[in-house]
């Protein structure tokens, strides 16, 4: 590769002939500056312009590319107020189609009658054939005409003042005069039987057919996927390198008697991951595992476990958890389940802010922190830390983990996780981790059965948790927000109370949101688990932490709005006693493909099956969670689709580090592969 060649990667666009100011301006807008910009703006479809759909054979709903003229178009000025709508009549010697855009008069600058278009859209009637706001692109006769017909097309995103012929010529002419003066960024030995990287970017926007097309994206994707496991595993063998585990696997004096006051028999599951638990606390590296399990599963005794070797070896541990309902649950269990071990279990939230310090005179004993994310407020000590453990991973961000992890001199770090992650998005967020995962249910549970309805089976529903109430079961009731938010058919907790008190009449309803005062929200939660309290009506505040056997039934309204895996979460409060137990989501199921994703968790309790659906329906920002930072923001890569391709990188990215070659960042510049 030639300086020349690297420099000329680095040319801004502006430099080019036929790129002026404004046209700069435009293209600096898609975050187009230089030349490798341009090359890796990614078509977001392509059309086969050589089999063009005919209109007569157009289907109702499904999304096509015809050719035809314009034969007639104006404005109509619709009869209430200042609405219109701009159609203009297209055919193509087998049919007519009407393409409409409502409100947009300026449209009728942009076409003329005796033109000849591209239409990409979906009919919205056949009869006649008519399609609203299509995507159309005027044909010139030019010379320029082989970029535009008679192949696979690419059609790219845009934006204000930038038209698709512009931009797709533009692209054409560069990609033919420098696309192989793209370096690969890794050394050709780490990536056998991969396509260099210059032809992946000639396949992205000159493809000679649609697989070529697919395969310049899994290219570039896997160089996506590349950079981030170098950091990931990079990162892993630098603690290895320079940290030393704490002995932390404890000697069982406390361990024993724990067990026994539980009552219960752990699982072949949870008894399996404390033994992978225990033989990281006694290894020469940190541990940094990630336990998954279903909602129900056992975690919380097994995070017990796992802090009691750790205090058994004398080292001090802590929990953090997203909710004070949550942390004061584990403050609550951990206190019963350990009486009379020689531990101080302090409870630390917004609203307690317990320090538990050491009367004088009394031997030091070990602590164990609870809490939420006020325990990593700078102000609050935990000397001697030698386990960290992470309760509902998802709902805080990296940065939080490592204010936590920092609290300590590398201590292990134990992630919990109730919303089971894809192995795609588990091995691109979580791949510096080991991973174990509890599958096994306690038993002795009834059964839960979820059903869908739709709003009109409402009075229905309210019978059947009027009978429910009666045998001396409790409810929860679920609104996706607090108040109303004005949009028609989203139903909020403060706009229902009443009226879900009076259908359920005699029965004690409170209700549970985000924004009531910490002790208001604790006399009510404790008011639901000692029976004083028959319905909680309530956001997804309660989506973890409570814990109430006689809870037999939960109502989700307005269920379309909330994701798969919130919703399995969220039932997962119901089905912890022995009696059978109901989940019924009511939501519109008109809406989009509500009906098919609600059907799922009418037909599996499977954490792992409904997160695969969620990511397959939502993408990846579901499961995520809000408060993730450091996720990448993949331009190529695909997290619900390319689990082979993070396969690969894996072992690309030990290949790069175990051979110490250096790799070339996105411009052709010679990195480091670093492992210090």
């Amino acid at each position: 590769m030639s300086q020349d060649g690297i420099t000329r990667l680095e040319t801004p666009l502006s430099a080019f002939r036929g790129v002026g100011p404004d046209r700069a301006f435009q293209l600096r807008r898609l975050g187009l500056v230089t030349l490798l910009d341009l090359f890796l703006h990614r078509p977001r479809r392509y059309e086969d312009r050589r089999r063009l759909l005919p209109i007569r054979d157009l289907r109702l709903d499904a999304a096509a590319t015809i050719h035809g003229r314009i034969r007639a178009l104006g404005v109509r000025k619709l009869r209430k107020g200042n609405k219109s709508v701009f159609e203009m009549a297209v055919e193509d010697g087998t049919g007519r189609v009407i393409c409409r855009w409502w409100n947009l008069p300026f449209m009728q600058n942009y076409f003329r009658a005796g033109e000849d278009v591209f239409v990409y859209g979906k009919p919205t009637s056949l009869k006649p054939a008519a399609m609203d706001h299509p995507e159309v692109e005027t044909v010139d006769e030019s010379g320029e005409a082989a970029v535009h017909l008679n192949r696979i097309v690419p059609v790219y995103p845009l934006t204000e003042g930038l038209t698709q012929r512009w931009l797709r010529q533009f692209l054409w002419e560069k990609v033919a005069a420098h696309a192989t003066e793209v370096p690969d960024r890794w050394p050709s030995r780490c990536l056998p039987g991969e396509i260099p990287r210059a032809l992946a970017i000639r396949h992205l926007h000159c493809p000679e057919s649609l697989e070529d097309a697919e395969l310049g994206r899994q290219r570039l994707a896997l160089d996506e996927f590349i950079a981030l496991q170098l950091e990931l595993r990079g990162r892993r063998r630098r603690l290895e390198a320079h940290a030393r585990g704490i002995p932390c696997s404890g000697d069982n004096r406390w361990m024993k008697p724990f067990l026994r006051v539980l009552g219960f028999r752990l699982t072949d599951g949870q008894t399996e991951v404390l033994r992978e638990i225990r033989h990281d606390l006694g290894g020469e590296h940190p541990m940094r595992r990630l336990l998954q399990g279903d909602v129900g599963c056992g975690k919380t005794v097994v995070a017990a476990c796992a802090a009691l070797m750790t205090l058994e070896a004398g080292h001090n541990a802590a929990i953090m958890a997203p909710t004070e309902i949550l942390a004061e649950q584990h403050h609550r269990n951990f206190s019963r389940w350990w009486e009379g071990i020689p531990v101080d279990i302090v409870l630390r939230t917004g609203s307690q802010k317990g320090e538990a310090k050491q009367a004088s005179g009394v031997a030091k004993r070990p602590r164990l922190f609870v809490g939420t994310h006020a325990i990593i407020e700078g102000g609050f000590a935990m000397d001697d830390l030698g386990l960290v453990i992470i309760d509902e991973q998802h709902k805080f961000g990296v940065q939080q983990r490592e204010a936590l992890l920092k609290k300590g001199r590398f201590p292990h770090l134990l992630i919990m996780t109730a919303t089971p992650i894809p192995r795609t998005l588990g091995l691109t967020l979580y791949g510096d981790l080991d991973v174990s995962v509890i599958r096994q249910m306690p038993g002795g549970r009834g059964t839960l059965r979820t059903h869908v309805r739709e709003a009109r089976h409402l009075p229905k529903v309210w019978r059947f948790v009027s009978e429910e109430l009666a045998k001396g079961r409790q409810a929860y009731v679920v609104y996706p927000r607090i108040e109303d938010s004005g949009k028609p058919g989203l139903k909020a907790v403060t706009q229902e109370f009443e009226r879900i008190r009076e259908a359920l009449r005699p029965a004690r309803v409170r209700m549970m949101h985000g924004r009531l005062p910490a002790d208001q929200k604790q006399s009510t939660i404790e008011g639901f688990r000692r029976g004083e309290v028959d319905v909680l009506l309530a956001t997804s505040v309660i989506e973890v932490g409570v814990d109430v056997p006689n809870a037999t039934v939960m109502v989700i309204e307005s269920a379309e709005q909330f994701g798969l895996a919130q919703l399995h979460q969220l039932r997962g409060r119901i089905g912890r006693g022995s009696h059978a137990s109901h989940c019924i989501l009511v939501g519109d199921l008109r809406m989009g493909d509500a009906k098919e994703r609600l059907s799922i968790l009418e037909q599996t309790r499977d954490g792992f099956e409904i997160a695969e659906a969620d990511l397959r329906f939502r993408g990846p920002g579901e499961l995520i969670g809000k408060e993730q930072s450091g996720v990448p923001d993949f331009k190529f890569a695909d997290l619900r689709s390319d689990l082979q391709l993070v396969h690969r990188a894996r072992a690309a990215a030990d290949r790069i580090l175990d051979g110490g070659q250096g790799s070339l960042d996105p411009s052709g510049h010679r990195a480091r592969a670093s492992t210090d």
